[in-house]
């Protein structure tokens, strides 16, 4: 018997400490765990919401008139496909850089990238996450869900996720009826290709004299560059990276950076468009480690990418502080930034 919460405060369920009460909220420790709340909110025609660290969501002031679970299913299983593949399957509700982790100390590549990352292993799907040259997207087989539609679990192969740049189907689905309750991915055995060590990694390892290319040792590496550029959302309240990196033609590429006269770091996609570093359209606009003291809201004095919480109360503050910098990084550049997290419900 699943155990409910009446009118719980939901500023303990997002890294940003913002939002309202939920109706009833329920820990959610297995797949019968999972299943039972189903039928429970289908029995008082409950609205139903499942996340898992609350890293990547805000919620609404008025908070949510439903159930919200709390994804807390573990596991961790591992078997071999062949001599260089390993299959892992893993618990949603697993807190993903213990993942990352355990992956790392089997010395199997893949995920070592992507360190450091709050959230849960659940989650790391429904954002497609990705960070230092790595996507979950590259090594996702399946995910394993329950459908609310027809109340039975599910294996959904990646192919029909529909992952693309920091989203899915889990996402971008309105009326999303999948609540995620495992993952399985494939790593390697094999070293990770220097060849595609991202640039930062690459200098890390330079400059600290590693010439041993690793799992452990990228991992190492993007510890304690995410440590010094990033703060803690258990210290400081944030959601990391507030803003995706947006992609524009080739053609107002070269325009804006004439325009600027500026050197704007980017990324090729294809061979129409680039990905430009939001980063540094924060940063250019002049709102690089700006304090709001109206709204309570702050840039990162090192990742501008970064918004976190000094003394903001409510997400409509919240809205109003990125509001300001989209409007202002759009009247800078010509460029309108996207939001990452979720905002709820």
């Amino acid at each position: 018997m699943v155990n409910v919460k009446q009118n719980v405060s939901l500023k303990d369920y997002s890294t940003m400490r913002l939002g309202g009460n939920a109706n009833y909220l329920i820990e959610v420790g297995s797949r019968q765990d999972l299943e039972e709340s189903a039928q429970l909110a289908q029995k008082n025609n409950l609205p139903i919401i499942m996340i898992g660290a609350g890293s990547n969501v805000i919620w609404k002031d008025e908070g949510f008139a439903g159930i919200v679970l709390i994804n807390k299913i573990l596991g961790f299983r591992a078997f071999e496909e062949d001599e260089t593949n390993v299959f892992v399957t893993v618990g949603a509700g697993e807190n993903w850089d213990s993942v990352v982790a355990k992956t790392v100390q089997m010395n199997l590549t893949g995920i070592e990238s992507l360190s450091l990352i709050p959230g849960s292993t659940g989650a790391t799907v429904v954002q497609n996450v990705g960070a230092y040259g790595q996507e979950i997207s590259q090594t996702l087989i399946n995910v394993e869900v329950f459908d609310l539609q027809d109340f039975k679990f599910k294996i959904i192969p990646v192919s029909n996720c529909q992952l693309a740049y920091r989203s899915s189907i889990f996402k971008t689905n309105p009326k999303n009826p999948y609540l995620i309750s495992a993952i399985t991915l494939n790593l390697s055995k094999s070293s990770p290709d220097k060849t595609k060590i991202y640039p930062a990694v690459t200098d890390y390892l330079n400059q600290n004299n590693i010439s041993e290319v690793t799992p452990e040792n990228i991992r190492r590496a993007v510890i304690d560059i995410r440590s010094s550029k990033l703060p803690d959302p258990a210290v400081i309240p944030n959601n990391g990276s507030f803003f995706t990196n947006p992609t524009i033609s080739y053609s107002q590429f070269f325009s804006l950076q004439k325009s600027l006269n500026q050197a704007i770091p980017h990324w090729k996609i294809d061979t129409e468009n680039v990905k430009v570093a939001a980063a540094w359209l924060i940063e250019y606009s002049g709102l690089k480690d700006f304090h709001d003291q109206n709204t309570g809201f702050a840039t990162w004095k090192t990742q501008p990418l970064v918004i976190i919480n000094e003394s903001g109360t409510s997400t409509a503050n919240l809205i109003k502080f990125r509001d300001f910098i989209v409007d202002t990084v759009y009247k800078k550049t010509g460029i309108r930034l996207t939001q990452e997290p979720q905002i709820l419900p």
